[in-house]
């Protein structure tokens, strides 16, 4: 019998993870603040002392939206902390295929063993080699997600999320169907950086894990169903997004769950 999701979630709580962020100025505070709401410990640098803290933190987010040479310096130094320490990292290539020079750094931080790469359904197509459209950070559609997404799960060793009105997850071997979530998120700048910030979040917590990652964004998504109906639009959505996952109990999680093999 699959683990419920809303155990993974109990052990988020309970353990509170550090989670290490690299991310972009866009986001950095919504990342910090949906990390707390998710049950970790939110810890944001880039700078000097970026080895330490990922050696002490329980995951790693790379998140490559404002990516410049100094950050992607950084974050090659977190990558490659987190494998010598068995640090799990997750790598969230923002607009990859948009840029040439996003798309480089995107298959070189790939290339350092990330335990999950989340990207929306374009990223994860032009990563994956299979087609993938992006315009700007946006997805505009990959010629199939749930191809895309298990072909780079099997070239990286990756877990790969590929995220959008359905979301799917693969190790390479078992591919999900996410079902849950709510078309707000897309009025919303900054609601993908945030799903990565809790996938973090969990597999700090849980390990990387493919149930594990579901439940992350099953838990995310759930919360945002919530808050849809709690809002009077975008502006109103965010805190109450917030709000949801902060205080979403198991029962409820559980009962809403979609998800099925693909």
């Amino acid at each position: 019998m699959e683990t419920p999701f809303s155990q993974y979630m109990e052990r988020v709580r309970g353990s509170r993870p550090l989670v290490h962020h690299i991310t972009n100025y866009v986001t950095v505070n919504d990342c910090a603040n949906i990390c707390i709401c998710a049950g970790g410990s939110p810890v944001m640098t880039d700078g000097e002392d970026v080895a330490e803290m990922v050696s002490i933190s329980s995951s790693s987010v790379l998140n490559i939206g404002t990516l410049n040479s100094r950050t992607v310096a950084s974050m090659e130094v977190a990558a490659e902390t987190a494998e010598s320490k068995a640090v799990p990292f997750l790598l969230d290539p923002v607009g990859a295929g948009a840029t040439g020079y996003r798309t480089e750094v995107s298959e070189r931080l790939m290339s350092m063993g990330p335990a999950v790469i989340k990207g929306n359904a374009g990223e994860i197509g032009v990563l994956a080699g299979t087609g993938g459209d992006v315009k700007g950070v946006d997805s505009r559609g990959a010629t199939d997600a749930a191809a895309s997404t298990e072909a780079l799960a099997r070239r990286t060793g990756a877990i790969v999320v590929a995220s959008g009105e359905v979301d799917y997850i693969s190790d390479g071997k078992v591919t999900l169907r996410l079902s849950n979530g709510t078309g707000m998120l897309e009025n919303v700048s900054g609601t993908g950086c945030m799903l990565s910030s809790v996938v973090g979040c969990y597999i700090g917590a849980c390990g990387a894990d493919i149930m594990a990652v579901a439940a992350a964004v099953t838990v995310f998504n759930v919360a945002a169903e919530l808050a849809v109906g709690n809002c009077r639009g975008p502006g109103t959505f965010k805190p109450a997004l917030m709000d949801a996952l902060h205080s979403l109990d198991g029962d409820t999680l559980d009962a809403r769950a979609r998800w099925e093999r693909a």
